[in-house]
């Protein structure tokens, strides 16, 4: 059989319930063997996180902890340089049987921006791409995306076929949720329970990560 992986990346600084829930959904939606973490190095596109890569990928080891089918996936911080997600997918498919599916999942906004991504003509050679789909996601893609969507669109994820090469949409419960809003109430002193799992916010709280004084 072959297997069907989800790929969530993302600097989790530090990782929420929005991250979890919305791989959990996916999860479920698709039947997804496993759906993989992977906690950037130097995302290319963001800010250089607040907390080191070592305590970030703690963090998303702590939330996954029990909870299949999440795992946490750590090669992108074992490579010194920017976290292109082409790289990541040609490894990934290297290792896999011919017929596993790779499915990468995508907030809308991660990708109408995806033309400003290394080599992001290439990515569908390698997974298909689920997008993240919210109810308040109603701006138009960029330009350069309608071809690649009226070409590689399957209107049900679960009619996606093959080891690579379409687009689906996938409705998501909508969590205003957002690694900047939890920073920013633990810089002003503020509660983030319920908004991070428990071991997570034990984690922070421990190490006193995004106090005001870091």
């Amino acid at each position: 059989m072959a297997k069907r992986i989800g790929l969530l990346g993302g600097t989790f600084d530090p990782v929420h319930i929005g991250h979890l829930r919305s791989a959990l959904e996916v999860a479920d939606a698709l039947g997804l063997d496993e759906v993989r973490l992977l906690p950037n190095f130097r995302p290319p596109h963001r800010d250089t996180p607040q907390v080191s890569a070592q305590q970030r990928l703690e963090m998303v080891r702590l939330a996954v902890e029990g909870i299949a089918p999440l795992v946490v996936d750590d090669r992108e911080l074992k490579r010194d340089k920017p976290s292109y997600t082409v790289d990541t997918l040609e490894l990934m498919r290297a290792e896999l049987a011919a017929d596993d599916q790779l499915f990468l999942l995508l907030g809308w906004d991660a990708f109408c921006g995806l033309p400003s991504w290394h080599r992001w003509e290439e990515l569908l050679q390698h997974c298909h791409i689920l997008v993240l789909q919210r109810p308040d996601a109603d701006s138009e893609p960029p330009d350069a995306l309608r071809n690649l969507l009226a070409a590689r669109s399957v209107s049900d994820p679960l009619a996606l076929t093959g080891p690579n090469g379409n687009i689906a949409f996938v409705w998501q419960t909508p969590l205003a949720v957002s690694a900047t809003q939890i920073r920013q109430l633990l810089a002003s002193g503020k509660s983030v329970r319920f908004l991070v799992p428990d071991a997570v916010l034990a984690y922070i709280d421990a190490h006193g990560l995004y106090r005001a004084s870091n």
